[in-house]
């Protein structure tokens, strides 16, 4: 992370989505409104248990009431599998008649819809079990579940998040990064060209409309940079100190880069493995934790803390994270293709390892002073759900510091390591390590844990079982 990058981070917090403390959906719909009166139709959009957006469109006419009463929705709406499919054996799905549960806006994510054709809104809602309380399966609340035992000790959880995509042609018959063409050839450029301007300046119309529809919509875009492949970018998200709304900032982000892909002419691609000799797009959790006191509570607010051997509480967090990764691969990789960009060629996390300054590890600690000292976690590709992310992340990291774990030999900066295949490399040994998982269901919740393994197992086995052009390639002529 450049030191530009680094003084985004504030251990303190910075507020990116506007949300106004104690306004309720009705004053703020009509905030809104004041502003934007031509509004007339909106958004109301959920992330389900695979970080895909679900919605229902709502014209102007009932605005008011779904602000100020809510509204009714299946509870199954986030627990489909990837291509929207009802899943058996799992709860409010078609076995038990696929049943509504309450739903209400979140306070503060109404925003406007920059690239919409006529004047919309988009808002987030959340669901509610009909006897009031949270519903188990709301990513949303798996989340604050998993993060209530770090807040009973006091500590404020600020995070951000690092998104990495390809920008595809949409004019190909099949996938192709969007490669910059050598000025006086016009052939593609050769190379991954790392870090080059003139790959950032090749789309800057397409970045300086990112950059305004994020403003619009209270999500606070960083850093962009060309990242180790043709047509290959990370855009970063500054910290704040409310895991969900980080997440929230992650999704919406998802949500805008494709929205302004499709505007230029572009498709935003945010496979974990999306071609197989090119680098893989990952989704990078950015965490510390501050204490009563407004101190890192990492480093202790020790100047030299940055540096080993750094304080009990973060070796021990680093420890938890360590021992509940292989439990937790299956939220970190999600999806079939997520498995094709673990492997040890190719810069991505496949052992718990940790290190200082290291990018072959899946536990980074970046360069930073005492007062940001963080752990930059990068296992998840960025096809995973932020919000289960970030939930296995806090688990890992309570459960460290809980049971005292120990962190084990950390990869010094500019060691020279052999990667090794320590975590699951296949989905179904990651599914089923998850099932066996002792940790994770104390933390999400031992329904919604037996949930996901469900879901992603049904999808797994549709998946093997589909014939595909490679059994073709193989098999048809050789056999």
């Amino acid at each position: 992370m450049s030191p530009a990058k680094r003084k985004k981070h504030n251990s303190n917090g910075e507020s990116g989505m506007a949300r106004r403390k104690g306004a309720s959906p009705a004053s703020e719909l009509r905030t809104f409104l004041k502003h934007y009166p031509d509004t007339d139709v909106m958004e109301l959009l959920i992330a389900d248990l695979s970080g895909v957006l679900r919605s229902k469109r709502i014209r102007g006419s009932e605005f008011d009431k779904t602000f100020g009463d809510g509204f009714c929705i299946p509870g199954g709406a986030v627990l489909l599998d990837t291509l929207g499919n009802v899943v058996s054996g799992i709860r409010f799905t078609a076995d038990d008649g696929d049943p509504d549960v309450d739903a209400r806006v979140v306070p503060g994510s109404l925003s406007a819809i920059p690239w919409a054709k006529r004047r919309s809104a988009q808002a987030m809602f959340r669901l509610y079990a009909r006897t009031g309380e949270p519903f188990f399966a709301d990513p949303r609340y798996v989340l604050e579940r998993a993060a209530q035992p770090l807040l009973a000790m006091n500590l404020k959880i600020v995070m951000a998040a690092e998104l990495e995509f390809y920008l595809l042609d949409a004019r190909t018959d099949r996938p192709a990064p969007r490669v910059s063409k050598v000025p006086g050839i016009g052939r593609p450029q050769v190379g991954p060209q790392v870090y080059h301007p003139d790959d950032l300046w090749d789309i800057d119309n397409f970045l300086h409309d990112i950059n305004d529809a994020c403003r619009a919509q209270n999500v606070p875009v960083g850093t962009t940079t060309s990242e180790f492949a043709p047509g290959q970018f990370e855009i970063n998200l500054h910290h704040v100190d409310d895991p969900v709304l980080a997440c929230d900032h992650a999704i919406l982000l998802k949500r805008a880069v494709k929205a302004v892909a499709r505007e230029h002419g572009f498709v935003a691609c945010f496979m974990a493995k999306p071609f197989e000799d090119s680098a893989g797009s990952g989704l990078h959790i950015h965490l510390s934790l501050v204490d009563r006191n407004g101190k890192n509570y990492f480093s202790g607010g020790k100047e030299n803390a940055a540096l080993p051997p750094y304080t009990a509480e973060f070796r021990h967090a680093v420890g938890g994270l360590r021992r509940t990764m292989a439990e937790a691969t299956a939220i970190f990789a999600p999806n079939a293709n997520s498995y094709r960009r673990l492997r040890p060629d190719m810069f991505a996390p496949v052992e718990p390892n940790w290190g200082a300054n290291h990018r072959n590890v899946s536990l980074r600690v970046p360069v930073c002073d005492a007062a940001n000292l963080r752990i930059e976690h990068r296992t998840s590709g960025a096809d995973a759900n932020p919000y289960l992310v970030t939930a296995a992340i806090l688990a890992g990291v309570h459960h460290g510091l809980k049971n005292r774990c120990d962190p084990g030999r950390m990869v010094r900066e500019g060691e020279v390591i052999e990667l090794k295949r320590k975590l699951p490399s296949r989905w179904d040994a990651a599914i089923d390590r998850f099932a066996r998982g002792k940790v994770l269901p104390e933390y999400l919740g031992p329904d919604y844990c037996k949930a996901y393994a469900t879901n992603r197992r049904a999808e797994a086995e549709r998946f093997h079982s589909t014939v595909s052009d490679v059994d073709f390639d193989w098999y048809m002529r050789a056999v």
